[in-house]
């Protein structure tokens, strides 16, 4: 029987054989390396039968469908494993993820790091005995009988909620069995390089009113090379986690009694926040934006006019009852747009009006599941550099143009551009009228015209379906966390509906009266979630322009108290962030202090530095040289004035 390769070549097998054993007549080297396979394009396990004439193309843990099989064979040792530790253990779910994969358990004891080790021992025996994955497929009654008969709800709640025709398959590896679609790799053999990585608490279903599941995170590779490489550079990550990091150099903190969600900005990260919020307001004036000032909640009236009230209900801290028409009822906004609008309908405008570039510095609330909360990246109070422009149609292309300009210029000045992509978020037009309002027709034009602008701007953008705002697509500006996780951080949205809806009109030149389109869009995007990334980039050492603190004096004995006062009375007149360390330490003790609060300068005052008007400048990197007062003033102040990084 004849098989063909991806690169045209013939290759000869005996008839009624197996992807696997094509993949040992290849090569055994690559049958040994073979995870799954596909068979004329489509994926499949190696135990899939090859016909006459197919196309054979072997897939390795190199390829990614190779390494998510292989992840999720994992997950399945890390759960069978996990039963034979813990019997009473309930499963839940264990998914592949991008950095490796993680399973869920109902579980009474929790996994402690005496307990993974013991798992992982255990995991190891399972990939000794090499154990094959074997699928099998039962009826609905007969599956959720299976399932309750192990004593496995959860397993059965998914059954229950899967299509009464979907095929509903398992696979077995020795004596544990799991509910699952597949596809699997060959044997729990084929898994060389994996390791648990943490265990932390997951509501099931993500639901916080739902049981708190015990959640094992751990990764795997198809090489130990790959491995290590990993475990090492998420060593540096946590190294940086701004979690930890800014409560140890005392950014942020949070307070059970306040809440999740909820930070506390200490004077540091109050002050970088402040930094960034004065160049921000102060950059968009400079390009023409109008700084407002709006209220933080309002009437369920406004939010009902513009669709949120509809779409995002859920998302809001209301007060009063909101199905209670009899009384007013508040809440506190998720976004300023609605309100913004007002500014622009305070007075009748016209097609000279246009565009008018609104911004302001906007602290918004949004209700975000309690399991969601992590430090400052994802939180229910939040400050963001919002804008919103309302322009005519043939403004648009160069308004967008000026929009995402600006949101490039603060990324690269602040660090981040480099690890930053773009996504075109466009609507499911199967969701039209649930998620999505207006009609197939404006939203084609509306994504037409976007796409043109990205196309004509050279954006090199990835498209999400079903990512879009309710009322138009957007551009969303992705970071990549030194985790690797992505989130967007900056949105760039082309809004064709809420005009309308608001009556926010003008008089264009030929004396008619027209809807505007509007861009909504920040340049930063959220000030908190900017702050941790920033953290994390820079592993807590901020450029000078935007440290909390940018020299620490340390005078080495009392006698130089007077002269290190001196010294800062020069800086704090040049507008330099500084103090003395007036401690009665060893000057060795006070520099390594400064360096581990992340102080980008240390002027050193002795005797010698008092006499000749000088200081010894020492760098957090450990760097040092002497120069005059005068001299360290003008070359600060250049660093802080170019925003060098």
């Amino acid at each position: 029987m004849n098989v063909k390769l991806p690169d045209g070549a013939i290759l000869e097998v005996e008839s009624g054989a197996s992807a696997m054993d094509g993949a040992k007549a290849i090569s055994g080297g690559l049958a040994r390396a073979a995870l799954l396979c596909k068979i004329d394009g489509e994926l499949s396990e190696l135990s899939a039968p090859l016909h006459e004439g197919a196309e054979l193309q072997i897939i390795t843990g190199s390829d990614p469908e190779g390494l998510k099989a292989l992840r999720h064979s994992a997950s399945h040792v890390l759960a069978q494993a996990v039963k034979r530790l813990y019997p009473e253990a309930k499963l839940a779910i264990g998914p592949a993820i991008d950095s490796g994969f993680y399973y869920d358990f109902d579980n009474e004891v929790s996994f402690d790091a005496e307990a993974l080790k013991k798992i992982e021992a255990e995991m190891k025996k399972i990939i000794k005995e090499a154990l094959p994955f074997e699928r099998f497929e039962l009826p609905r009654a007969e599956a959720i009988a299976f399932m309750q008969e192990k004593n496995e709800p959860y397993k059965v709640e998914l059954i229950q909620d899967l299509p009464e025709d979907a095929v509903i398959s398992f696979y077995r590896q020795g004596d544990f069995t799991d509910l699952c679609a597949g596809p699997h790799i060959p044997d729990t053999g084929r898994i060389k390089a994996f390791a648990l990585l943490s265990s932390t608490g997951a509501y099931w279903r993500g639901d916080s009113n739902r049981t708190m599941l015990k959640r094992i995170y751990a990764t795997a590779f198809a090489k130990k090379e790959e491995l290590a490489e990993y475990v090492a550079q998420r060593e540096e990550a946590l190294k940086r986690d701004h979690n930890k990091l800014g409560r140890e150099l005392e950014y942020f903190t949070t307070v059970d009694e306040i809440g999740q969600g909820l930070p506390i900005l200490l004077p540091k990260g109050a002050r970088v926040i402040q930094l960034l919020q004065r160049w921000i307001e102060d950059e968009e004036q400079k390009r023409g934006y109008l700084l407002t000032k709006t209220p933080l909640m309002a009437k369920r009236e406004l939010y009902k006019i513009s669709g949120h009230w509809d779409h995002y209900l859920d998302g809001m801290f209301v007060l009063g009852d909101p199905d209670d028409y009899e009384k007013e009822c508040f809440a506190l906004r998720p976004m300023t747009c609605p309100f913004q609008y007002q500014v622009y309908l305070n007075r009748a405008r016209s097609y000279r009006d246009l565009p008018m570039r609104l911004g302001e510095t906007s602290t918004l609330f949004r209700n975000e599941d309690s399991g969601e909360m992590h430090g400052l990246i994802r939180v229910r109070q939040f400050t963001i550099s919002e804008g919103h422009l309302v322009l005519r149609p043939d403004q648009l292309e160069e308004e967008f143009r000026g929009c995402l300009e600006l949101a490039k210029y603060v990324l690269d000045t602040v660090g981040m551009l480099e690890n930053c992509t773009f996504r075109f978020s466009q609507w499911d037009p199967a969701r039209a009228g649930v998620k999505y309002e207006g009609t197939p027709e404006q939203w084609e034009e509306a994504q037409r015209v976007m796409g043109e602008i990205l196309d004509h701007l050279g954006i090199e953008y990835k498209v999400g379906i079903d990512e879009a705002a309710f009322y138009g697509p957007k551009l969303d500006i992705q970071y990549k966390n030194v985790f690797g996780k992505e989130d967007t951080i900056v949105t760039i949205q082309i809004d064709m509906l809420l005009a309308a809806k608001f009556g926010m009109e003008y008089t264009d030149s030929d004396g008619q009266k027209k809807l505007p389109y509007i861009i909504h869009r920040t340049s930063l995007g959220c000030y908190e979630r900017t702050l941790a990334y920033l953290i994390e980039r820079f592993a807590g050492a901020l450029p000078t322009w935007m440290s909390p603190l940018q020299v620490k004096i340390l005078p080495i004995t009392e006698r130089t108290h007077e002269y290190a006062a001196e010294v800062m009375k020069k800086l704090e007149a040049a507008g330099i962030r500084c103090e003395i360390d007036a401690r009665s330490e060893k000057i060795g003790y006070k520099i390594r202090e400064a360096q581990m609060e992340k102080v980008p300068y240390m002027l050193v005052c002795g005797d010698k530095e008092a006499e000749e008007n000088a200081v010894a400048v020492r760098s957090r990197d450990g760097s040092s040289v002497n120069m005059s007062v005068d001299e360290f003033v003008s070359k600060i102040l250049v660093e802080i004035a170019t925003k060098a990084r």
